[in-house]
């Protein structure tokens, strides 16, 4: 839980909360708890709410975005507003990927309405004390801060997603902001990837700021916020004291310290502060990587793909689209002047594309031209915000369909917003609570996450004042079917049940170890980073042309295609939905001496995936990001 302190006190909240606001929701979290947890977002909140009735909740929202990678249609995003504020949000940090204002004031007039409290966003980018850069000067961010103020925002936020704002900019901006607008709350974010979040913040402080984001010690730092204790130490006594007794801190610490073991296994490998963010500019989590590619190049494949896009804003889902087109470059040898040279012969990423139509509004210095008019090879645009070309969603009508499909008793309203936002990751997760029920929520973190030990044993609470107690006893033998039996006691009583085991050689004839991609063979295509593989578009035999699809990975909240890089015929798919991959494995294999006609075409030409009539982006997978 990111906890806020104030340096000096805003208007009142609408909780009690003493100078403390708790940013609980939103952003990534909605996806994450449906995704990977199997938990239902909405209940999450209104469980958290009960616990803590009197501290102002503040969520991340996408603005025309919600929190979702695409943008949707007004009535879905104003339900969803709605919803949010009954279950608990009091504030709403409003932002754009673009910084486009259209869809920061749509936000904004759909927070309002529902009652929340308003706190638009700018979000930062580039380098504002350095006079050599040319955009993101001061009056961008002055000239933005008007718009959001007189559209009468409660508040104003400065975030900084990827650690960019230095302690001189810091000063700079929020000292040109607090004199332009005396009675504004003004409220700053910020990371410490490069390790300079406290002197940021401290910065940031001095310079007028009410309100700066910091994290608890045990919790801080790298792609966190930077550490509360320090920032309540380093102010304690002077006249910007925070009021935060120091010593409360560390058993909260202490605390998460502990916690923080239990999710080990999902901990960024980022070990240590790393100022190269200063060259990719992108938020944390947001990278291109992949077996044979070194560091350097993958910086410069990202530097290179942001200059191309016109040095856009990047974050979730605009981060997407530089990191998409990065890795594209980079696989394919393409720099800034060869990317555009053959622009009209090649398959893009959907991302790219859909960005160059307007799917995410316009970026604040225009779409980079001739590349957009090469990319999107006549395709439709969009004119203004997208969100007000789309018709409204038939909310009513998906319940019912919804309902048809799971039973009238399992699905609530808050589920059709969920369903409207994430069809495919909602049906998933539906599955999921049908096989296993909701109860899956109540078992301890460990349980949940890793493989019990023989007699180990776990109680957990089913309702109030049931409870179960569940002792895992043996295993046994591999069985022809791959499947084995799992003995266990379920509050004393003897159990039994047959679990199919994934790694079994045995199981649909796949090899426990995986196969590696050979770097060597340009035939043979492997996972550029890991993750799941959520769809196979291709076959054995099948004949494919460069660029065509042939799997779509799920990696860090983000839906990748892996496309073919060369012609030939698939002889080899060495994966399945479902698969869990690392960096490197095999993919599919082609063989290229096979490719016929297909083979004698430019290795880098369009392929099948370029649909001139293609919808609209679909949930996460072409507008996916990191937050």
């Amino acid at each position: 839980m990111r906890t806020t302190t104030c340096s000096r006190p805003p208007p009142p909240p609408p909780r009690s909360c003493r100078g403390r606001v708790a940013g609980v929701w939103g952003g990534a979290t909605f996806d994450v708890s449906l995704r990977f947890l199997h938990e239902c977002p909405w209940r999450r909140l209104e469980r958290l709410r009960e616990l803590v009735p009197n501290v102002p909740f503040q969520m991340l929202f996408r603005g025309a975005n919600a929190v979702g990678y695409t943008s949707y249609p007004d009535n879905v995003v104003r339900e969803f507003v709605a919803e949010s504020v009954r279950c608990g949000v009091d504030i709403f940090r409003i932002f754009d990927s673009l910084n486009y204002v259209d869809n920061l004031l749509f936000g904004m007039d759909a927070v309002r309405d529902a009652g929340g409290v308003v706190e638009a966003t700018l979000c930062y980018t580039g380098d504002l004390s350095d006079p050599r850069r040319s955009k993101y000067r001061l009056d961008y961010y002055l000239d933005l801060a008007e718009k959001l103020v007189n559209h009468g925002c409660h508040s104003l936020a400065i975030k900084d997603m990827a650690g960019l704002l230095k302690p001189r900019a810091a000063t700079m901006l929020v000292g040109a902001l607090r004199e332009r607008f005396p009675d504004t709350v003004i409220h700053v974010h910020t990371h410490d990837s490069a390790g300079t979040g406290v002197a940021t913040q401290l910065a940031a402080a001095a310079a007028g700021a009410d309100m700066v984001d910091a994290c608890i010690d045990s919790m801080s730092g790298l792609t966190s916020q930077p550490a509360m204790g320090a920032i309540v130490n380093a102010l304690a006594g002077s006249e910007l004291d925070t009021g935060i007794n120091p010593d409360h801190l560390i058993p909260l610490s202490t605390y998460w310290e502990q916690t923080r073991e239990l999710y080990a296994p999902f901990e960024s490998n980022m070990k240590a502060v790393s100022s190269d963010v200063y060259v990719h500019e992108m938020p944390a989590g947001s990278h291109v990587s992949g077996p044979g590619r070194g560091v350097g190049q993958d910086l410069q494949g990202l530097r290179g793909a942001n200059r191309a896009l016109g040095d856009i804003v990047k974050v979730t889902p605009s981060s997407k689209v530089v990191g998409d087109l990065a890795q594209f470059m980079v696989q394919n040898g393409l720099d800034e002047r060869t990317l555009v040279e053959r622009a009209e012969s090649l398959s893009f990423p959907s991302s790219v594309v859909e960005f160059m139509q307007g799917y995410l509004g316009r970026p604040s210095f225009g779409f980079p031209e001739p590349l957009r008019s090469r990319v999107l090879k006549g395709k439709h645009v969009i004119d203004g915000r997208p969100g007000a070309s789309l018709g409204p969603m038939d909310l009513a009508g998906l319940e019912y369909r919804l309902k048809e499909k799971y039973g009238a008793q399992a699905i609530a309203p808050r589920d059709v917003l969920s369903a409207a936002l994430y069809p495919k990751v909602f049906d998933e997760y539906m599955t999921h609570v049908l096989k296993y029920s909701d109860l899956i929520e109540k078992l301890p973190t460990r349980a949940f996450l890793t493989p019990m030990e023989e007699d180990e044993e776990v109680e957990f609470e089913i309702a109030k004042g049931v409870g179960a107690n569940i002792k895992y006893k043996a295993v046994g033998e591999l069985q022809p079917n791959g499947k084995r039996e799992v003995f266990f006691e379920a509050n004393g009583v003897p159990r039994v049940v047959e679990v199919t085991d994934k790694k079994a050689e045995q199981v649909l004839g796949r090899k426990a170890v995986r196969e590696r991609a050979d770097l060597a063979v340009l035939g043979s295509v492997g996972a550029p980073m890991a993750g799941t593989i959520i769809e196979v578009s291709v076959k054995p035999g099948t004949s494919v042309k460069p660029g065509q699809q042939l799997v779509v990975m799920n990696a860090m909240k983000m839906e990748t295609a892996i496309c073919a890089p060369v012609a030939g015929v698939i002889t080899q798919v060495a994966v399945e939905v479902n698969d869990a991959l690392d960096a490197g494995d095999l993919v599919v294999f082609i063989d290229t001496k096979a490719a016929g006609d297909v083979a004698d075409q430019d290795p880098l030409s369009s392929g099948d995936s370029d649909d001139e009539d293609a919808p609209a982006p679909a949930e996460g997978k072409a507008l996916a990001g990191a937050a």
